[in-house]
């Protein structure tokens, strides 16, 4: 059996930190004023009447400028971040939890924005999470909202609230700044932005590039790269701001794989079951990790101007445009007959066949010199144990005569997503009688194209290696998804003394069709509107000086989403939209270096869409349509508690907590047999979700030093439906220390796991991925 190679080259790991010089993001070079203490941003956010928390500046000294944004957040209460690869690379494995709710693999419930654009969806098929957008480097905060959300959010899927990712403003002042960073794992990050400053007409504006790689922590055979272009602009005309972003984000990630069983974990828990080594036999081979890989380019761009029309009356509009595609690849241990070649030589060895559609004839998988297929010895028993529990004897080299050559397929599910939007928001505050009224209303408009087909290629030589025939023997299916989707909004607060009544209707009108460009199954089209949905809450500012109180409630709602279609044999009929009640009460304490905040919370979320993996502790079955199937699961009760406490406990050093209590259970479907064929048991802890997590930090900042350290622990989760396989919980700790050069230079070393906890990350698809053990990790930044 393979055996992986552990080893992670300290020698020369310490030989390029003392050459690149120590970690610092962004922030740490510029949150230290001349007073030498951090600019915090505050982690208790905006007065409203619902729960929302803001990422600080010691949050993000925490984490290396190579990771990606997403784990930023990771320290907020209710909320969870997995990653499979030590870097943020590998967004198979990334999986984002709030309260009970999830992104993942095969759930899309949290709705993402950046700077308040939509991102179009995060699934892995043609979605694209928030670090395809924004360079860490360039982030200035990140709102989550958890539950109730804005009424304003432009998401389609924000059954769980919206996380906002907030980019940097340009400076007042000129600079330039130049980063490096390096790490375990052969990890590289080069970095450069360019600010005007202010300059006529109040013009400010800034532009970045950075390019990174890594290896991967398991065994060190992916290659993994990052380009990023962005740059930002705001012009100030008068009563008039207008912003401009734009971002050019090419990746090639090689990817982790789930562990399916607690054994594999007990047995190995630093390997993933991939190989670093290609072994020549196609069986074997199918798990060599340089096949599992996601490339994506994304380019998205916006233009939005807020007005002030007079006293009490502002005016906000703009539009976006955003371009994806990529592929992900694998790469299955056959080829797949699709000619009738009869006798043979197969038209699929011999690369003359061109095949667009059609269905699978059979497997091929060793054939004789002259392309002709063929069979194993009768009787013959594999003896390949690895992977999936061992092969047939079809799959064995030693069940063939002598001279028998192996072939295999690299498979591309290709996907490419067009979609432009507008965007038009307004809010007029009046005096009626004595109180003050805030009337907002607003209208989204998206239209966009996603598609998709599934191409075969053949190894040119499977003895050999990955390298590829450009053209396709087969490929499988050619479709597209178009979606149009128009949501309005109407919000009504007065303020009457010190409480504020708020009052909220939106609807989204969502069309949305699958066509089959090879015309081998029915086109669907699908109205998936919601109903009128209402949202409201109460704050109170009580007469205790700094204290708040606060109640929230919404009717969120998720449509039926493209990926459902991707089946034709799905039964669009037995599906509904996914719909969730939250409802949540707090309050909020300001009082000058203390900021506390508790948040309790309820959601009753009901016709969930629920996704069964064909990926499996038996293999993967490489013919299926798509990587899975739907079903509406009932739904999930999700009732807690989140607990903030932030204190400056003098001007050099601070400690930041919280706390989230989340009992999430499954309420079943109502029909006894469809929760048994589905493996769900009402009362079952939901898959993915800690049922507690507990934070703590501790900040210090000197003159020229500072140093922090952080600590997460994050209760146990279950793996299975049915609870048979539960993930143990786990504690981890990060630490950074940097040296300030006075102002224009920063040096910092970073350790992420600093204990090297061993523990299960992301869960998907009835498997978990193991999380990244212990990384350092440094960089220099200078500013000039």
């Amino acid at each position: 059996m393979y055996q992986p190679n552990f080893s992670r080259r300290p020698s020369v790991l310490l030989v390029r930190l003392a050459l690149t010089g120590g970690l610092s993001f962004t922030a740490a070079a510029g949150a230290q004023g001349d007073n030498n203490s951090l600019e915090e941003i505050t982690v208790v956010a905006r007065s409203q009447y619902y729960g929302n928390n803001m990422v600080t500046d010691s949050m993000k000294m925490q984490q290396s400028p190579m990771t990606s944004v997403n784990a930023l957040i990771d320290n907020l209460p209710g909320v969870s971040i997995q990653e499979g690869d030590a870097y943020g690379f590998d967004d198979w494995s990334t999986t984002i939890a709030v309260r009970g709710f999830q992104n993942s693999l095969d759930e899309q419930q949290i709705g993402t924005t950046l700077d308040g654009i939509p991102n179009g969806g995060s699934s892995y098929g043609g979605g694209a999470k928030a670090n395809r957008y924004l360079d860490t480097a360039n982030l200035r905060t990140v709102t989550v909202s958890q539950g109730t959300a804005d009424i304003a959010s432009r998401a389609l899927d924000a059954l769980g609230g919206t996380i906002d990712f907030v980019s940097d403003d340009p400076e007042e002042e000129a600079r330039v700044r130049f980063q490096g960073s390096a790490g375990e794992y052969d990890a590289e990050r080069y970095y450069a932005r360019v600010d005007t400053g202010r300059l006529r007409n109040g013009l400010r504006a800034w532009f970045s590039a950075s390019h990174q790689s890594a290896s991967d922590w398991v065994n060190g055979a992916a290659e993994n790269e990052r380009d990023h272009l962005a740059g930002k602009m705001i012009i100030e005309l008068g009563n008039t701001d207008i912003t401009a972003y734009a971002s050019y984000d090419d990746t090639h990630e090689d990817n982790y794989q789930r562990l399916f069983s607690p054994d594999e974990f007990i047995s190995n828990p630093e390997w993933d079951r991939l190989t670093d080594i290609w072994t020549g036999v196609p069986y074997v081979d199918q798990v060599y990790r340089r096949g599992w890989s996601t490339l994506r380019e994304n380019m998205l761009a916006y233009i939005k101007a807020n007005m002030e029309i007079s006293s009490g009356l502002r005016l906000a509009f703009g539009g976006y445009y955003h371009d994806n595609e990529g592929r992900g690849d694998w790469i299955p241990p056959y080829l797949v007959d699709v000619v009738n070649d009869g006798a043979g030589p197969q038209s699929e060895v011999l690369g003359n066949a061109r095949i667009n559609g059609g269905s699978a004839l059979g497997r091929i998988f060793f054939v004789d010199g002259a392309g002709n297929a063929l069979s194993p010895r009768p009787g013959c028993t594999s003896s390949i144990t690895f992977p999936y529990g061992g092969a047939g004897s079809e799959y064995d080299p030693a069940c063939y005569a002598a001279g028998a050559i192996p072939v295999q397929s690299y498979r591309h599910t290709n996907y490419k997503k067009e979609r432009y939007g507008f965007m038009l928001d307004g809010d007029w505050t009046l005096d009626l009688g004595g109180l003050d009224n805030t009337l907002r209303a607003g209208l989204w408009y998206e239209d966009q194209q996603r598609d998709e087909t599934r191409t075969w290629q053949k190894l040119t030589d499977a003895r050999v290696g990955i390298e590829f025939d450009n053209q396709p023997y087969w490929t499988q299916y050619d479709r597209t998804y178009p979606q149009e989707v128009l949501k309005w909004y109407a919000e009504d607060s007065v303020q009457i003394a010190s409480l504020q009544l708020t009052l909220g209707i939106k609807q989204f009108l969502v069309d949305l069709e699958r066509r089959d460009n090879f015309g081998e199954t029915t086109d669907v089209k699908v109205d998936s509107d919601s109903d009128i949905l209402f949202s409201g809450g109460v704050l109170w500012e009580t007469p205790l000086e700094g204290l708040e109180v606060f109640a929230g409630y919404a009717e969120n709602f998720k449509a039926i989403y493209d990926e459902i279609l991707e089946r034709p044999e799905s039964d669009l009929d037995a599906l509904e939209p996914e719909t969730a009640e939250n409802l949540e009460a707090g309050l909020r304490y300001r009082n000058g270096p203390l900021l506390l905040s508790a948040t309790a919370f309820q959601i009753d979320f009901e016709n969930r869409i629920i996704f069964l993996s064909p990926e499996s502790a038996a293999g993967p079955d490489y013919l299926i349509g798509t990587n899975g199937t739907y079903f509406n699961a009932g739904g999930i009760e999700s009732d807690g508690l989140e607990l903030t406490a932030d204190f400056q406990i003098s001007d050099s050093l601070s400690l930041y907590g919280a706390f989230t209590l989340n009992d999430a259970s499954y309420v079943g479907t109502g029909d006894a047999a469809v929760d048994a064929g589905l493996g769900i048991q009402p009362g079952n802890d939901v898959v993915g979700i800690p049922d507690q997590q507990l934070v703590l930090s501790l900040d210090w900042t000197g003159n020229r030093l500072a140093a922090g350290i952080s600590g997460k622990h994050t209760g146990e989760r279950p793996i299975r439906l049915d609870n048979s396989w539960v993930a143990d919980s786990y504690t981890t700790v990060d630490a950074y220390l940097t040296l300030n050069g006075g102002g224009n230079w920063s040096v910092t070393l970073l350790i992420n796991n600093a204990f090297d906890e061993d523990y299960l990350g992301g869960i998907a698809g009835e498997g978990a991925w193991i999380g990244a053990p212990r990384t350092v990790s440094a960089s220099l930044t200078v500013d000039l």
